[in-house]
């Protein structure tokens, strides 16, 4: 089975970082985003990857090469273009086609997720798609407040169960490709519509290790996190 992993942004937020170095290249923990996410997809049994590249491609096709040294195989799919998340999976519709099931994940996430379930899911024929939903982690400190708005807890940054993100992991059936825009992201321009005809569906993840790296904050804390993990 193959993985699509959109790695053509720009990274504009963790600038420097990436004005010389594309995002999925930048290190985390003393390793890249990339590399972080091949070894999990290896160890789900993953070794057929597709990159969809654009900004700074050539640094990514000359660190990762034909993925041998990472124990997988790689292809490319250059986007000449920003063509958005949607666009650019559409782009690589002739790669991916003749797949029945197949992988697609943002090029900016560390997770330790399973994704058989999201290929479970689509294989049973309950949607054309399935989107990983993790819970919310809040960016802010949250007060617990009593009568008289007295405060009785302050909880640091705390998970919001209650509340559900895209985690930026789905597995796909080819159908989709009917409902990807040749230009425009994946989130505005196809889920919705997959969305509205009951085609797509969430599948929940809780207590499994997930971060999107989108600002040097995120480095940092996700590079604690995961020495956690190592020492835990």
């Amino acid at each position: 089975m193959k993985v699509a992993i959109l790695a053509g942004g720009f990274g504009k937020r963790l600038r420097p970082l990436t004005s010389e170095k594309p995002k999925p290249l930048v290190e985390v923990a003393g390793k890249p985003i990339l590399v972080h996410q091949i070894d999990w997809l290896r160890n789900h049994g993953f070794d057929e990857i597709v990159l969809l590249v654009g900004y700074l491609k050539e640094k990514i096709m000359e660190y990762i090469g034909g993925g041998s040294r990472f124990g997988v195989r790689v292809v490319y799919v250059v986007e000449e273009e920003p063509l958005g998340t949607g666009g650019a999976l559409k782009n690589a519709e002739h790669v991916l086609k003749n797949e029945d099931v197949f992988l697609v994940l943002n090029g900016d996430i560390i997770t330790n997720l399973d994704p058989s379930r999201l290929i479970e899911t689509v294989r049973s024929g309950k949607a054309a798609a399935a989107v990983a939903a993790v819970p919310l982690r809040s960016p802010y400190g949250i007060l617990e407040l009593g009568e008289d708005d007295k405060i009785l807890a302050f909880r640091e940054k705390p998970v919001l169960h209650e509340y559900w993100i895209n985690a930026g992991v789905y597995a796909m059936s080819p159908r989709v490709f009917n409902y990807l825009p040749q230009r425009g992201d994946i989130e505005r321009n196809g889920f919705p519509q997959l969305a509205r005809e009951g085609l797509l569906k969430a599948v929940k993840y809780e207590g499994v290790f997930w971060r999107s790296i989108d600002t040097h904050k995120d480095i940092e804390e996700a590079a604690k996190e995961l020495a956690r993990q190592v020492s835990g």
